[in-house]
């Protein structure tokens, strides 16, 4: 009769045991996820209440505030419209947050001094959060957005000797005010152009040429070439069994690494990368942060990872379903992000070292304290010093005397590299693209721009809206 009685109540016990345990998970563990669960309306109701802290440019400009509305609850305003709407976001009660509003929520709703709120609250005081101070430049921003003139595309640039993102311009754009409206939200998640869409961060393209800077660094780092290397630029030359085109079926001999980047020789690149293998272009690729989401404070539902992708899934650059060669000239079944394509030439122009990205530079309390800043971090040290400066140098030919020579800026040495990318769409057979740092010897800036849906290519396109925003950022 114990045994029974005994069995009964070790059954009881565990089950016990796993109550607790769920409880405890959902309530203790897992209470920061549903605190930032944007389906969680007690959370955003509860805030409403609550001021929120500004949003400011890097030239105190205000792009986020609060308003006091005649219940005593707050609303949220966009002074700058949509300059800055896919990076700083939105947050409204009926369908919760995005951008920065999300991923600094903590600090905007006065969450991370919790005290405080409660302070605030038996005091009878107003409940207020945190001012967040962003990295970016109005100005560049316009520059940015003007470039595109309503083209479908984007425009990230970042100081790469800190990775303080200065330019994220994503267009079609919205006007985050205009959400507060009953259906807006609805109509613009309906909208087949996808303004709601970061897509700086959040949609992938091929990247054609530009890809090849990524081949140029393994291949001077791995010191199995310099950039006076020679290889064959003949053109339909057989790259895994199939012959590949050159633009234009042009047609080179024997062309040094240099000239090949100048003139953006594919069949060059594409043995370059065959004889590098799949690994040796799997290691610089990670190296640079390709195959996982960049690091960057956003929400993580709005950072995609770029790479090679099949049925949806990403590929390790090392599968069997990988054509390694073209991989290496950014054909092949390769899917990135302008960040992540930004975050190239930053390497290059930083002496090899990789800078975490970031869109604050700080958090400041009510009383103007600054309670955090955002430190530069190492990413990752991608290649040596001298490999940069070589590349850096191939770079600087495309500007000068190459595809990129659009992109040049009077008295400032840039690097760059053009990339026109075939897409199967009905509304423009290319996607182009550009990528850049300058100035040369004392970087400031990196940059990637994209357009979709084009019949130019990246240097005719991309390669001025680039010249725009690098002009704004240096002067």
């Amino acid at each position: 009769m114990n045994g029974p009685i005994t069995r009964l109540y070790l059954v009881v016990i565990v089950l016990f045991a796993v109550l607790i345990g769920f409880t405890s998970n959902w309530t203790v563990f897992g209470a920061e996820s549903l605190r930032d669960n944007s389906k969680n309306r007690r959370e955003l109701l509860e805030q409403q209440r609550i001021r929120r802290g500004v949003i400011r440019a890097d030239d105190s400009s205000l792009l986020a505030r609060s308003l006091r509305r005649p219940d005593d609850t707050f609303t949220r305003t966009y002074p700058e419209d949509r300059l800055f709407a896919h990076a700083i976001g939105y947050s409204f009660t009926r369908f919760g947050r995005a951008g920065l509003e999300q991923s600094r929520n903590d600090a905007l709703s006065g969450t991370t001094n919790e005290l405080g709120t409660i302070f605030d609250r038996l005091s009878g005081g107003e409940p207020e959060g945190d001012d967040v101070r962003t990295t970016l430049d109005p100005g560049a921003q316009r520059a940015a957005i003007q470039g595109l003139n309503g083209r479908k595309g984007a425009v990230v640039a970042l100081d790469p000797q800190t990775g303080a993102i200065k330019v994220m311009a994503s267009v079609p754009d919205y006007d985050p005010n205009d959400l507060a409206q009953p259906g807006a939200f609805t109509r613009l998640n309906r909208d087949q152009d996808a303004p709601l869409l970061n897509r700086a961060t959040q949609a992938g393209y091929p990247p054609g040429s530009t890809f090849k800077v990524v081949t140029a660094i393994a291949a001077m780092d791995s010191g199995r070439y310099t950039p006076q290397s020679t290889v064959s630029g003949r053109n339909l030359k057989p790259i895994s069994g199939v012959p590949l085109r050159n633009f234009d079926n042009e047609n080179f001999g024997e062309i040094t690494l240099t000239d090949a980047l100048t003139h953006s020789v594919n069949t060059a690149w594409a043995t370059i990368g065959e004889k590098l293998g799949k690994r040796t272009m799997g290691e610089y690729m990670d190296r640079l942060g390709f195959g996982r989401q960049v690091q960057v404070d956003l929400p993580s539902e709005e950072r995609r990872a770029s790479g090679e992708f099949q049925g949806g899934r990403l590929l390790k650059p090392t599968s069997g379903a990988v054509d390694v060669g073209r991989m290496a000239i950014g054909q092949d079944k390769l899917n990135v992000t302008p960040l992540q394509m930004a975050m190239v030439p930053a390497a290059v122009a930083n002496g090899g070292r990789l800078m975490e990205p970031h869109l604050t530079d700080r958090i400041v309390d009510r009383d103007g304290r600054t309670v955090d800043r955002i430190q530069p971090r190492v990413m990752s040290r991608v290649m040596s010093g001298e490999a940069a400066g070589e590349v850096a140098d191939m770079m600087g030919k495309v500007v000068e005397e190459g595809t990129g020579t659009a992109a040049a800026l009077e008295g400032i040495s840039v690097g760059g590299k053009t990339g026109t990318a075939e897409v199967d769409r009905p509304c423009g057979p290319n996607q182009v693209w550009f990528i850049a740092f300058a100035p040369r010897h004392d970087p400031k800036v990196a940059i990637a721009v994209t357009v979709e849906c084009t019949s130019g290519t990246g240097g005719d396109v991309a390669a001025p809206i680039a010249k725009q925003v690098m002009q704004e950022l240096l002067r």
